[in-house]
């Protein structure tokens, strides 16, 4: 990957790194984990077995928004994220469309997109998993 594919990469995996802990921090600290369980219940929006959906969103987009900031095992980072905003999706946005200023599905859709640009092409130069797979590769030969 050339100098700037791996910036870009390296910014695209910063940004949404950014957005997925912002989001996860909002649910284990700013809100709280009661009140996040809440949100995701009966009371709320309703998503099936709320406890454990409200713990895995939690700590699959902090965790997951640090690995990826990092570009450390981006493939199944980038797919737990991904499950997460279909998750979103279905139980959340969809019945409000598509508009995300009407709730709709397009910012996590979005999001699905960039985690696919991210997760399943080369991490490039700036990435844990480039630096994991350069050592592998050298102590595979010797």
């Amino acid at each position: 990957m050339s100098g700037f594919g791996s910036v870009a990469q390296f910014l695209a995996r910063l940004i949404l790194g950014i957005i997925f802990i912002a989001h996860g921090w909002q649910k284990l600290v700013t809100q709280g984990m009661d009140a996040t369980k809440v949100a995701f219940g009966p009371a709320g929006m309703d998503v099936p077995y709320p406890d454990l959906a409200a713990y895995y969103a939690t700590w699959v987009e902090l965790v997951g928004g640090i690995l990826l900031i990092l570009g450390l095992l981006l493939p199944i980072v980038a797919t737990l994220l991904i499950a997460d905003m279909i998750g979103a999706i279905v139980f959340v946005h969809w019945d409000a469309g598509f508009w995300n200023a009407d709730s709709g599905y397009e910012w996590p859709l979005a999001l699905i997109a960039g985690l696919l640009a991210v997760g399943f092409t080369s991490a490039g130069r700036v990435a844990a998993d480039s630096y994991i797979m350069r050592r592998r590769r050298r102590t595979d030969v010797v």
